[in-house]
Order: C-alpha cells, then sequence, then structure tokens
C-alpha cells in the first residue's frame, strides 16, 4: 500500500499512539497532583478539580498555540501554556518529595515525577500537529485534484488560466491553516516564488504591469 492512503494510515497511526501516551501521563500527574491537593487540605471530594485545572491548562494551552501559530494573538497561548506547564512540573515535583520513600534522594524522586507533565505537553503537542498535518495534507490533494496542472496551465490561451485573484483568495487561506509556500504551489498550480510574492503582497497587478491605470 502506497501513497496518500499509507500517509494517512500512517498518520492515524501516529495520532492514535500519542493519544494514548498523552493519556498515561495525564492519569499519573492526575493522581499526583490530587494527592498532592489532599495533603494541602483540599476536601477529597475536591481534590481531583485541582490537577484538571493544572493539566487541562496545559493541553488547552498547547491546542491553542498550534491552532494560533503565527497570529500576533498567540503570545497568551504561549503565556498559558508555559506557566501551566511550570506549575505541573513544580507540583509534581513537590508531592514526590513529600510522598517519596525516605530513603530515595529527593531530587531523583522530583525528577522521576517530572516527567509525565512535561511528556504530556510534549505528546498534546505532536498529536495536535500530526492531526493538522493530516487534515492539511487531505485538503491540498483534494484542491489539487482540482486545479489544473502547470504544464496543462501553460499550454493554454491566456484567457483560459484561472484568475489570479481566485487562486490569491486560495493560496491565502491555505497560508492561514499553516501550510508552506511549496505545498500551496502545488496545490494551485504555480511556482512557489509566485506564492511568496502573493504572501508578501508584492505581486502587481496585470492592468499595472501593462502601464494601464487601474
Amino acid at each position: 500500500m502506497t501513497g496518500p492512503q499509507s500517509g494517512r494510515i500512517a498518520v492515524w497511526t501516529a495520532v492514535a499512539g500519542t493519544v494514548f501516551i498523552a493519556g498515561g501521563a495525564f492519569w499519573l500527574s492526575f493522581t499526583a497532583l490530587a494527592d498532592l491537593a489532599r495533603r494541602s487540605g483540599v476536601a477529597p471530594t475536591q481534590a481531583w478539580a485541582w490537577p484538571l485545572i493544572v493539566d487541562g491548562i496545559v493541553v488547552v494551552g498547547t491546542v491553542a498555540v498550534v491552532a494560533l501559530a503565527g497570529q500576533r494573538d498567540a503570545w497568551y497561548p504561549w503565556m498559558l501554556l508555559l506557566a501551566g506547564a511550570a506549575a505541573s512540573v513544580a507540583a509534581n515535583a513537590i508531592h514526590a518529595v513529600v510522598a517519596a520513600d525516605a530513603s530515595l534522594p529527593p531530587v531523583l524522586a522530583a525528577s522521576v515525577a517530572a516527567v509525565p507533565p512535561l511528556v504530556l505537553l510534549a505528546i498534546t503537542h505532536l498529536t495536535v500537529v500530526l492531526a493538522q498535518r493530516f487534515r492539511f495534507g487531505s485538503s491540498s490533494t483534494a484542491t489539487a485534484s482540482r486545479v489544473p496542472s502547470t504544464e496543462l496551465m501553460q499550454l493554454r490561451p491566456q484567457a483560459d488560466v484561472p484568475e489570479k485573484g481566485a487562486l490569491k483568495e486560495l493560496a491565502a487561506l491555505m497560508h492561514q491553516r499553516g501550510m508552506s509556500n511549496k505545498q500551496i504551489a502545488s496545490a494551485t498550480g504555480v511556482h512557489p516564488s509566485t506564492v511568496g510574492r502573493w504572501m508578501t503582497g508584492k505581486l502587481r497587478t496585470p492592468e499595472v504591469q501593462k502601464g494601464v491605470a487601474p
């Protein structure tokens, strides 16, 4: 099995694996933080909410960072992500020091306990990236099948070539979704340098190129 289908299977297999690992990391961190909350005086019936708040910020912040990648508002989810990850790692380490056997060095106990929240952070980000990669890859493949190839566009008369404005709008949409200039060029049937000019807003209209006033 080759081609796009095998690629989709590989991506979804990786996504399934990352979800499984993320679930294990979340469970280890959840139990440690819930126990720390009980030791800190939180009622046992409410202690479960504390790890959901701390680790929930990590998960939600990671998804938001990937969704807003490259945008000006991305600093806020980054701040939440870093704060949540720092709080989770610190709380897990503190719980390990408090609950560990007296014969175990505190540094070792804290290092072991810090692994689950760090894995949760990394694996959540990887899961979101893989899922988006699969979705964008499928979208670009479908778009490429609808857009004429570069060779066909070169053989057609200029009047038969699709409007550049429509291609530019399609390229802008793909760019907003995180696709590279090379992927956009492959999907729209233009040269990557053309996509680069579109993205920087330096491409002139045909009227201006011919010296005709708009």
